[in-house]
């Protein structure tokens, strides 16, 4: 039977897209007051905001994230080559805008080591081709305002003036003015993504690209962090290759190693481990996470004080940390130039973890979030924050797992930490001066547990999908050893050519008839399928395009053990032959047969069917191509009197095949070419004389 299609009624998509543009363009105070609502989620939930209930678990969990972002903060400063009172002020504003715009009640936004890496790369880059040193511990190239006379000043001022910087701005001045320049380079790129509704973008990031990006990202903020654990003065290496170049400078550094450093290295990583792993292992009991890392800074920055091991060790430490804030500052146009190419998978990968992370936890907690509202979020995260000194977030899976386990409700939480990291900012923050670098490179290598431990999820992963794998391995491979963005960039791009490859070479296969039954499966996966006398049923388990039209046909022609080519030019071959003996009057053809017998060796013994059914089930979509093809193969066969069949096409397919040509003009036969099963088409095969 023929099923008949709906009419559906044309849509006037030009006065859908009039109507749609009048209804955006008009204002009303409602329209006005949802638009407010919608860009500041917090005015929705916070005047219903469960105080009693809700303000326990926020506070406690904001004191604790709190806890935890100072000592990251200045960390993380290591890894975007700046200092860590901008570090602070990242987390600070970062907190306060996602809590007025952020739809999640659980993420914690603000700095993330591969974020940070990601801006200390560039930062980095931009020093150099400056003139600056990269060495931490190097004077400056200009000093306090006033200009020195010595070769690498001049060059320094000389690049300066290019990119438009006042020639008395010196290192630290410089490498915070790209790193906001970047920021809010990356913001703006977000906030459009969000206006153009391009947050699509992230579903090319799977999650074994992720995945690959984050441990190979590890990788290289581990190698980036050695120097400092044993207290080695090495060029920071920039560039591909980084991983290995700076591997060996360490090497061949290794005899200037610091005793002292090495020395507090080995406790700071034992005592965090075994708490990190104690945490882990009795987390059901503990109502909090231990603050370690608040306690391994302040015990070893008072031992570092007292001790004066800077003094007598020559142990490097944090330095002078400011109180307050600076006044705000518009980042330079020129220096958005120059990096708005590395702002754009700054702003993908920012977005993305955000989203993902989001999705994650609202699906847990059974609330919903807007992945375009998010977009705005933390696009705004990074573009206001960049008049204050501060560089990039992103929200941090670690940290946001924290909060969650501390009782955190709203983003009332986000607050809370704000608070936290302000009495740090405002009166604190010079404690910190004897801080050594090596405890703060103990805090982020131990941070990168959970990245590290993927690798022993290699086996498990293989097992489950070679192909997941082999892109884990590629994307990881390409972030470590070439450069985080080229890794990204690589990892997507090889993830796609992996499905490109899959639908090129797809599985194919004959069936069997499930027996007693009208179904029917490969009969090269299960046992006791018998075979359909006279009928070939074969499934194609992919699209049918320009790309694997060849491979089709191939295994077409391999598991039916006919190519209706071949056997057509061997009939005609052989017919010529006929005639040839015909006309010198000999009637006993070559094979030594009667005329009459002939007919009977046109018709080859291995042709042991007379009706091929394909299973259309798993072709998605046909284009041209895929249309031509099948109208091919119906051409070929009926030449070699086998009707071919197609079952189970879904609607889209039945369409392209319509306006292909394939059932004629009329579409009369329809029914004698389409069904809506297998069986039904084997039923009908059957019948055929």
């Amino acid at each position: 039977f023929l099923m008949e299609r709906k009419t559906h009624v044309r849509i006037n998509r030009k006065e859908v897209m009039l109507a749609k543009l009048r209804k955006s363009c008009s204002c009303t105070p409602q329209k006005l007051k949802n638009f407010i609502m919608d860009f500041f989620p917090v005015l929705r939930w916070l005047p219903k905001y469960r105080c009693k209930e809700y303000i326990w678990g926020d506070v406690m969990s904001g004191l604790v994230i709190g806890i935890i972002l100072v000592p990251q903060a200045i960390a993380y400063s290591l890894l975007a080559g700046l200092k860590p009172i901008y570090s602070l002020y990242t987390s600070f504003f970062a907190n306060i805008i996602y809590f007025l715009m952020g739809t999640s009640r659980h993420v914690s936004v603000g700095i993330f080591s591969l974020i940070s890496l990601m801006v200390g790369q560039v930062v980095d880059r931009e020093l150099l081709l400056a003139g600056f040193d990269l060495n931490d511990d190097a004077p400056p190239a200009l000093g306090d305002g006033s200009l020195q006379n010595n070769s690498l000043s001049n060059t320094t001022a000389f690049n300066l003036t290019i990119v438009g910087i006042n020639a008395e701005c010196g290192k630290e001045c410089y490498a915070i003015g790209i790193a906001t320049a970047l920021t809010f380079v990356a913001g703006v790129y977000q906030v459009l993504m969000g206006i153009f509704r391009l947050g699509f973008v992230s579903m090319y990031l799977s999650e074994s690209v992720l995945d690959g990006f984050a441990t190979g990202a590890s990788l290289t903020i581990l190698t980036a962090q050695v120097k400092y654990l044993i207290g080695i003065k090495i060029p920071r290496s920039q560039g591909h290759g980084m991983l290995v170049i700076t591997w060996i400078n360490i090497f061949r550094n290794i005899s200037q190693a610091n005793l002292c450093d090495v020395i507090t290295s080995a406790i700071c990583i034992a005592v965090l481990v075994t708490a990190k792993e104690l945490g882990d292992r009795y987390k059901h009991k503990l109502k909090f996470p231990l603050p370690t890392e608040l306690v391994v800074i302040v015990v070893a920055t008072l031992v570092s004080h007292y001790g004066k091991l800077n003094e007598v060790y020559a142990s490097s430490v944090s330095g002078a940390i400011p109180t307050g804030f600076i006044p705000p500052k518009v980042p330079e146009f020129n220096l958005m130039l120059r990096v708005a190419v590395d702002a754009l998978p700054l702003a993908i990968v920012s977005f993305v973890f955000t989203v993902s992370l989001s999705e994650m936890f609202a699906k847990k907690y059974a609330y919903t979030i807007r992945a375009n509202q998010e977009m705005f979020a933390v696009g705004f995260c990074n573009i206001i924050p960049s008049f204050f000194h501060s560089f990039a977030t992103s929200a941090a899976l670690a940290k946001t797992l924290v909060k969650t386990s501390t009782g955190c409700q709203t983003q009332v939480s986000g607050v809370i930490s704000a608070m936290v990291v302000l009495l740090v900012l405002l009166f604190l923050a010079p404690l910190f001066y004897s801080l050594q670098k090596c405890v703060l490179a103990c805090i982020i290598i131990v941070s990168l547990r959970g990245a590290l431990r993927k690798f022993r999820d290699v086996p498990a992963r293989y097992h489950m999908n070679k192909a997941d794998t082999l892109v884990w391995v590629v994307t990881m491979s390409a972030s470590a050893l070439v450069s985080t963005e080229i890794g990204l960039l690589v990892g997507i791009v090889f993830s796609m050519l992996c499905i490109i490859v899959r639908t090129q070479r797809p599985r194919t296969a004959l069936l069997g008839q499930i027996q007693d039954t009208a179904f029917y499966e490969d009969d090269l996966e299960y046992e006791n399928l018998s075979t359909v006398p006279k009928v070939k049923i074969f499934r194609f388990e992919a699209p049918l395009y320009y790309a694997n039209r060849n491979y089709f046909l191939k295994s077409l022609y391999r598991l039916t053990n006919l190519d209706p080519n071949l056997e057509a030019a061997r009939r005609k071959k052989y017919e010529k032959k006929e005639k040839q003996h015909l006309k010198k009057g000999n009637h006993r053809t070559a094979n030594g047969l009667g005329i009459g017998e002939t007919t009977l060796q046109l018709v080859p013994k291995q042709i042991d069917f007379q009706a091929l059914v394909v299973d259309c089930s798993s072709i998605s979509f046909l284009d041209t191509t895929g249309v031509n093809t099948l109208k091919e193969i119906l051409k070929d066969y009926k030449n070699l009197n086998i009707s071919v069949l197609l079952a189970c096409c879904n609607p889209s397919v039945i369409d392209s095949l319509k306006r292909g040509g394939y059932f004629g003009g009329d579409f009369g036969c329809m029914q004698e070419m389409l069904f809506y099963s297998i069986h039904n088409a084997v039923l009908f095969a059957k019948d055929q004389k």
